[in-house]
């Protein structure tokens, strides 16, 4: 990867990462629920909604790479992808027979954000340039886009009790997505006894943590503020 590729994908704002990684996981697990009913001929297997969003085969671009490719090539601010996703959300409560997968999740992208940019925007493209974005004709994006609206029942408004809501699902879906921060031990040290003032972080109890330690002191196998356990601790 080139210094300006870098710094190009350093630029896409966190909620397109976040939102993209939300959509991927809920388009697995419905790819897989779709192919556990085949496997189980079920009934319903074959009787997939018919809905103007569903594709007949998979992109091949993946739902990440989509996403960044419509914040690059649109424009969109990134509360643009927050009204989207409440948008999306909206759409898909008025058809619940119609669970978001591989074959769908792309085409519902680009027309949320689409119907978001119009709303949130005083300056964004026009349909035949998301179009070409999106990789579907315009007159492909023109009957989504109104299928789309009909689906929400023109219900453009965000209030922002409503975005600050949609916000904190994304912010949770942020911690879902990052590993847990390492165990911090704040210790104090006077003479040669050794306390625990404060436990930051999950695992182990104090009392354990307490009896590993001390052992690993009392023989000196500590220096510069790192236990050999590798746990990072401040001494105060």
């Amino acid at each position: 990867m080139t210094t300006g590729e870098m710094v190009e994908q350093s630029a896409v704002p966190r909620v397109v990462s976040i939102l993209s990684a939300l959509l991927q996981r809920v388009a697995e697990r419905n790819d897989a629920a779709a192919a556990e009913e085949e496997e189980e001929g079920s009934a319903a297997a074959g009787r997939r909604p018919v809905s103007a969003f569903q594709g007949l085969t998979k992109p091949a671009i993946s739902i990440g790479g989509y996403l960044e490719r419509i914040f690059r090539f649109a424009g969109c601010s990134p509360s643009c992808y927050v009204v989207a996703y409440i948008y999306l959300d909206r759409f898909l409560r008025r058809r619940p027979a119609l669970a978001v997968d591989s074959f769908n999740v792309h085409r519902l992208l680009i027309t949320s954000v689409l119907t978001a940019v119009k709303f949130v925007d005083d300056i964004c493209y026009n349909n035949a340039y998301f179009a070409r974005v999106g990789g579907i004709s315009l007159v492909e994006m023109n009957y989504l886009e109104v299928d789309f609206l009909f689906g929400i029942a023109f219900d453009l408004n965000v209030t922002p009790a409503a975005f600050a809501s949609y916000c904190a699902v994304l912010q949770s879906e942020m911690a879902y997505l990052e590993p847990p921060p390492a165990p911090v031990l704040v210790l104090l040290v006077k003479g040669a006894e050794l306390r625990l003032v404060r436990w930051i972080g999950s695992g182990v109890g104090w009392v354990r943590v307490l009896a590993i330690l001390l052992p690993l002191f009392d023989d000196g196998s500590w220096m510069n503020g790192r236990i050999s356990l590798g746990l990072d601790f401040d001494i105060v």
